[in-house]
């Protein structure tokens, strides 16, 4: 009996895994999920809680979740977040539509030498 494989056509995606097939970038995030996340549910388990602090828990580590974890157009999470960021408050709401207009300065750089030959001209007559 035969066997098949699949293989991906497009081996840009595949990405290489290191451990428990996770990739680096997500045994990062969730080992920093993990170093953040267990002190919180311990310090909320103090309290006599135990579902407030698994809900703590999972409200300190799902970001790290998300950065480990989504991606869209090949883009990890931090990029998606940079570019929203420079689109929402570091560019300008509007922007201007400027051309530039290579005949309009070499015109303007035409009229300035014959401007300066005129005066070298007027100034050799005097």
């Amino acid at each position: 009996m035969a066997s098949y494989i699949s293989v991906p056509r497009d081996l840009t995606r595949v990405k290489s895994k290191v451990i428990f097939n996770l990739t680096k970038r997500q045994l990062i995030c969730f080992g920093l999920a993990a170093l953040v996340g267990v002190p919180v549910f311990f310090l909320i388990k103090k309290g006599g809680n135990v579902s407030a602090a698994t809900l703590g828990l999972m409200a300190v580590a799902l970001p790290f979740f998300f950065f480990a974890m989504y991606e869209r157009n090949g883009q990890p999470l931090e990029v998606i977040l940079k570019h929203v960021i420079q689109s929402r408050f570091v560019r300008p709401k509007v922007r201007l539509y400027r051309t530039n207009n290579y005949y309009a300065a070499l015109s303007k750089a035409a009229a300035e030498q014959e401007e300066r030959k005129s005066e070298s001209k007027s100034e050799k007559r005097k």
